[in-house]
């Protein structure tokens, strides 16, 4: 539910502004796709305060948790403030330079100046959110999730439309919404976690306890998940000017898709984070049989949950790309792509619930050669290909995101399994 909230916000902008205008949907879709790029990197890197957190907590050290977090914190801000520093000035610069259409790129550009506002509240909230989830607490990270979600809601209403007399209206108002709201969650989680009635036990205050080693082992976790996430996300941002170049109309049926696939994309990236805290946990405890379970799982519940959202989608495409829209010709252009992009659900849910549960274990680097072959080497020149030469439009980027994500889960499950039966033999976590 927390990771649907995040998402929320995301679908909320996009139909306001949708329904707002057409064209709007389409400085929004291409100013917001960079600065996910940045956003979904930086998660990446403060992933160690939620697998360190549960480690430490299966071994058995509740008060070196606290370390972590403050950790996290300072990681947080320093990428937060840098992110904001670099889409801010360089963002604009670059949406003018790469093709295209110029009333797109300046549309984009103002957006894209506002979101990265918006980085490091949003960055310092993830840390309180990871740090919850992993002490086994994750109910009232999800509260404040969707509280920021009627903050976000009530901005989006009152400053699209340009209702607040203020100069923005349009994707720039949404813009703001999403700072406001993401204000608000980090502010309210910093309070809640600094009122726990075990804030001293857990080290809240204190400095970090659990040794240079510990740190860099967050750090290392963060890197290598921050890497997978830059070569994932930039490659789906990659997919976004590829349908840029395809016309305002294309671009934005590609944002109606992409949309509606990063929402269903949050339940998977919610059971792998709940993976990752038992395997985190069964991996600190050295419990061979836990950490093969919680995975297992994790793959299983992925797959059922996903194939019912799958025969949701078929069904009802048309009424979902409408949601977005009122422009007929958009409709018909999102509503098969939808249906199609139904083949591609459980395979992007597996990998990342897959690749989640092999950093947890201490594996690394590996998901994210996975993640490089399948989503660069694979997707982005592929996408290319059957969107302009082969003439499929939108629907092939959705086919070029198939086959990436049919090889990515592939290799992580298969991945998974062989680190399974290695342990099996040697008898222990290795």
């Amino acid at each position: 539910m927390s990771r649907l909230g995040i998402m929320t916000m995301g679908l909320t902008d996009a139909i306001v502004v949708g329904n707002y205008s057409a064209r709007e949907l389409g400085y929004h879709a291409l100013g917001w796709a960079p600065t996910m790029i940045v956003v979904t990197t930086s998660v990446g890197l403060l992933m160690g305060v939620q697998v360190m957190t549960a480690r430490h907590f299966g071994e058995g050290r509740r008060d070196a948790t606290g370390g972590v977090f403050r950790r996290g914190l300072v990681y947080a801000l320093w990428i937060g403030v840098f992110s904001t520093a670099v889409l801010g000035f360089g963002g604009p610069p670059v949406l003018q330079a790469i093709g295209l259409e110029p009333d797109l790129a300046k549309g984009a550009s103002r957006a894209l100046t506002v979101f990265s506002l918006s980085l490091t509240p949003y960055l310092i909230a993830c840390v309180g959110q990871f740090f919850l989830e992993a002490l086994g607490r994750p109910k009232p990270a999800m509260v404040a999730m969707w509280a920021a979600n009627a903050v976000n809601l009530a901005a989006n209403l009152w400053l699209v439309p340009g209702h607040s007399g203020l100069p923005v209206d349009g994707a720039v108002g949404s813009a703001w919404a999403t700072f406001l709201a993401r204000a608000a969650l980090a502010a309210w989680l910093l309070v809640y976690i600094a009122r726990l009635r075990d804030a001293r036990g857990l080290g809240i205050f204190s400095k970090p306890i659990d040794g240079p080693v510990a740190a860099a082992e967050q750090r290392r976790i963060g890197y290598g998940t921050g890497a997978s996430y830059f070569i994932e996300v930039s490659a789906f941002a990659g997919m976004t000017i590829v349908a840029g170049w395809l016309g305002g109309l294309a671009v934005a049926s590609w944002s109606v898709v992409l949309n509606v696939s990063a929402i269903i994309f949050m339940a998977p990236l919610g059971l792998g984070a709940a993976t990752a805290v038992l395997v985190g946990r069964a991996y600190g405890a050295r419990d061979r049989h836990g950490v093969v379970l919680a995975g297992n799982t994790g793959f299983m519940v992925t797959t059922a949950m996903l194939l019912v959202v799958c025969a949701v989608v078929y069904l009802f495409a048309p009424i979902i790309a409408s949601a977005y829209t009122r422009d007929p010709a958009l409709i018909a252009i999102a509503a098969p792509a939808l249906v199609l992009s139904c083949l591609f659900f459980v395979a992007d849910g597996l990998q990342v619930v897959g690749a989640q549960a092999l950093r947890a274990r201490g594996d690394i680097w590996l998901p994210t050669a996975i993640h490089l072959t399948a989503y660069a080497v694979v997707m982005m020149p592929l996408g290319w290909f059957l969107a302009h030469p082969a003439g499929l439009g939108v629907n092939g980027i959705v086919w070029s995101v198939i086959i990436a994500s049919l090889i990515s889960a592939s290799l992580f499950i298969g991945r998974f399994l062989l680190l399974a039966r290695r342990d099996a033999r040697r008898g222990a976590v290795a």
